[in-house]
């Protein structure tokens, strides 16, 4: 069937306002996800409104967090934009002190869910016509799941990953009061709150089996991710990019304990907010290897700009990894253990550009082997194989034209519904 033309897409969505819900994160890879969903319905003709969640209880609308949040998210291109989170004034209700009780047991799923229910909606949604509702993550859904029923619209949840498994992880090694919560008890609490959602869109392939196998009653669609490409690398540095999860820390503890000691003196440039993370978790590795520590960094794309090779450590981790989906954007030479093209549905094996290294030995010896060559860019030689995967699968007309297939439907639906 042929393409749908800019034109007739266009006049499906002029004049529909889609309503996007998601936590107040940035300097991330859901926040990259959110700034394409934006991206995308804008470009379809939709008018953006934004409606960002804390997930830490006691700061609304107009604390300092709201105005930080706004200040470092200036990116994010929404029509309107809206911030939410739970009053200091909730602390002291049952309901909360139920969920912080969980939370000491390391039940994270209970209070991120009691703390989007405890969030007002800014009574600006319930004046404004909304005709279709895209809410990232189950734990956003309680505000989500409240303004579909005052304006009858569709509902869609983005999962981005199954988080039972994220937070199960991080209990492994984390402090919390005895018995720790189970990941069936997490589980259940995602699954419950992702029924209220019309649609589930999963981001990667392993999230889309895993939840058609948990909710078979629901419609599942996968769409991977627009990720804004970064610049094609033409530096001489060897860089990790990592923001501070979990998961990136543990890939970079291995790193640098068992990597780096192998490497030699070659120089590495660890790119990201995860510096935070290890200090506070791991100092004294912190204090051996801070010199290799840039930090944030406003300038992502210069970062990548500057790039000859990009490492890619994961160790562990659940969902699809945005940093992935931007180094294989560079197109330059890669050094990755298989698990950081997970969920991608590929065999990274088949990316000539790409050295898949599954223990430290061989992960240094890639690392020396890079530094000698130097590699750099070489346009003459036509777009990388990384590259062209990218275009493939990730980029902003990919998913925008995916996204329509899907949303365009409801919202006719939603018309006849409404009227």
């Amino acid at each position: 069937m042929a393409r749908q033309t800019d034109v007739s897409r266009a006049a499906e969505f002029a004049g529909k306002n889609v309503l996007l819900v998601h936590p107040a994160w940035h300097s991330c890879g859901s926040y990259n996800v959110f700034v394409a969903q934006a991206d995308a319905y804008r470009a379809l003709g939709a008018r953006v409104i934004s409606l960002a969640i804390n997930t830490f209880p006691g700061f609304a609308a107009e604390s300092g967090a709201a105005k930080s949040y706004l200040a470092a998210t200036q990116d994010l291109p929404a029509d309107s934009r809206f911030f939410t989170g739970m009053p200091p004034g909730a602390i002291a209700s049952p309901e909360f002190f139920q969920a912080a009780n969980a939370w000491l047991h390391g039940d994270y799923a209970a209070m991120l869910i009691e703390t989007a229910r405890q969030s007002a909606h800014p009574a600006e949604l319930s004046a404004v016509k909304i005709d279709l509702i895209h809410c990232n993550h189950f734990f956003c859904i309680p505000i989500a799941a409240r303004l579909r029923d005052i304006h009858g619209c569709p509902l869609l949840l983005d999962t981005h990953d199954l988080q039972a498994r994220q937070f199960a992880l991080r209990n492994r090694n984390a402090w919390t009061l005895r018995p720790k919560a189970k990941y069936e008890t997490m589980l259940a609490s995602e699954l419950a709150n992702m029924r209220a959602a019309d649609v589930l869109i999963h981001l990667n392939t392993e999230e889309a089996d895993a939840f058609s196998e948990l909710l078979p009653e629901k419609r599942h669609a996968l769409i991977f991710p627009s990720v804004r490409p970064m610049p094609l690398g033409r530096g001489d540095e060897i860089i990790i990019v990592a923001s501070a999860n979990y998961p990136n820390f543990l890939g970079l503890k291995w790193f640098l304990s068992e990597v780096m000691p192998r490497a030699g003196a070659v120089p590495i440039r660890i790119v990201g907010n995860i510096n935070e993370m290890v200090r506070r978790r791991a100092p004294l590795l912190y204090s051996r290897y801070r010199s290799l520590f840039v930090g944030f960094t406003g300038d992502l794309a210069g970062a990548y700009a500057r790039a000859a090779a990009i490492l890619l450590p994961t160790t562990t981790g659940y969902g699809i990894s945005i940093k992935t989906i931007e180094a294989l954007s560079s197109g330059v030479p890669l050094v990755a253990t298989t698990p950081a093209f997970r969920g991608m549905g590929i065999d990274p094996a088949n990316l000539k550009n790409v050295i898949l290294a599954e223990d430290a030995p061989a992960f240094a010896a890639a690392i020396r082997q890079l530094a000698a060559k130097t590699p750099r860019r070489d346009d003459a030689s036509g777009p990388s194989d990384t590259r062209l995967l990218y275009e493939k699968l990730f980029t902003a007309a990919a998913y925008k034209e995916t996204l329509a297939a899907l949303v365009a439907p409801l919202l006719a639906r939603s018309d006849v519904l409404q009227t």
